[in-house]
């Protein structure tokens, strides 16, 4: 009668462990990263030091050392000159250097509560002040060259950002790094030359899937379908489908994915000529070197975004398959819900949880049996006892 009795609460015991396994392998499996986006905005090449005086860096360890300090120049890919201030004290950025626009998330400013003052250090100096005169009357700093305020800007954004013992050589440069450091107050971080919101859009074949939005300060933006969408017949059109190749800020661009196109992915680039905004950071290879702009000429600047379209999910009885992307021929805005891990891997035809949930199946069956047959066995164990 023990054996028998016993068996029934280990079999349960069993069945419900692998039952509450099978959340936390699912939640596993879905744990992916996503992939990064593609870069926005402009592209750049350093230049070098153009206007630099020098300044004084004080080390914890007691060691002093003279540093050159003011404005980079950097050359925009296709056309377009920046003017830039390190933004890290230990970035000694190398001329010939390659460099990226990004936000301030994806730069050593993140999560940095100074960023915004730093902003406003550039908005309010050199060379976006070219008043000398002006600026050296309101900082109290007697006569300012181009050369002693450029160093003057350096040296308060990197207090502001590494919160570094430095000080301007130059007298006059120093008194405006002081108040360029006491006056600053707070400003939002700057929008990116050119942007496409969002990045990555999916849907089921003959829909149009979006919209993708334009953000930019460029008059206007040529756009242009990779090669791959062009092959497969795949559209970029408005709401209404009218084919798309100009778009202006706000514009709303769609992929049109024909009924039978293979499962796959497209992409979308747009290019414009604009002002990189003040306060963007240009980040390389070296996070120490990344440069924050203050000034640019008009600069060519580019964004992609990227489709992706999966099998046209089974329609349930009472409710339309693709519910979530606009179906060609009836225009609409509604944004696609399906999450960005489903995105990424609907290309595949299943899942990253396909192999756990394969072997969580397998595990069940055979716990099943188990269950059965002890379950069973009990009258025979029961008689045996009697």
């Amino acid at each position: 009668m023990v054996r028998g009795s016993a068996r029934r609460p280990l079999a349960v015991a069993l069945l419900a462990a692998a039952l509450a396994a099978a959340p936390a392998a699912r939640a596993a499996a879905d744990s992916d990263p996503v992939a990064p986006r593609a870069p926005e905005g402009a592209s750049a090449v350093l230049d070098g030091l153009k206007t630099f005086g020098q300044a004084v860096l004080r080390s914890g360890d007691g060691s002093v050392r003279q540093i050159p300090a003011g404005l980079y120049e950097m050359r925009v890919d296709g056309g377009g000159m920046l003017q830039t201030y390190g933004v890290g004290v230990a970035g000694n950025a190398q001329p010939q250097s390659r460099y990226t626009e990004s936000g301030w998330a994806g730069s050593p400013l993140a999560g940095n509560r100074e960023a915004g003052r730093i902003r406003w250090v550039l908005e309010h100096s050199y060379p976006q002040l070219n008043d000398l005169a002006g600026l050296a009357e309101a900082a109290g700093a007697g006569a300012l060259t181009a050369e002693s305020a450029a160093a003057g800007t350096q040296v308060a954004i990197w207090r502001l950002a590494d919160g570094v013992q430095v000080e301007a050589a130059d007298p006059a440069a120093e008194k405006l790094a002081d108040y360029l450091q006491r006056a600053a107050g707070q400003l939002p971080e700057p929008p990116a030359s050119l942007g496409l919101d969002p990045g990555d859009v999916s849907g089921p074949v003959g829909t149009r899937l979006g919209p993708v939005t334009v953000r930019t300060g460029a008059r206007s933006v040529s756009v242009v379908p990779d090669a791959a969408a062009v092959a497969m017949g795949v559209r970029v059109v408005d709401a209404e489908g009218a084919p798309v190749d100009t778009a202006v800020n706000g514009s709303r661009l769609y992929f049109e994915v024909p009924a039978g196109t293979p499962d796959g992915t497209a992409s979308v680039t747009v290019h414009g000529a604009t002002k990189v905004p003040v306060g963007r950071v240009f980040s390389g290879e070296v996070p120490a070197q990344a440069q924050i702009v203050a000034g640019s000429s008009e600069s060519v600047a580019a964004a992609t975004a990227t489709a992706l379209w999966p099998p046209a999910p089974v329609a349930e009885a009472g409710t339309a398959a693709g519910s979530d992307a606009v179906a060609l021929g009836a225009p609409s805005t509604a944004v696609p819900t399906t999450s960005p891990d489903e995105e990424r891997l609907a290309t595949s035809g299943s899942s990253a949880a396909t192999p756990v949930i394969a072997s969580l199946a397998v595990g069940l069956v055979v716990l099943g049996g188990l269950v059965v047959l002890l379950l069973r066995k009990r009258p025979l164990d029961e008689e045996d006892g009697a």
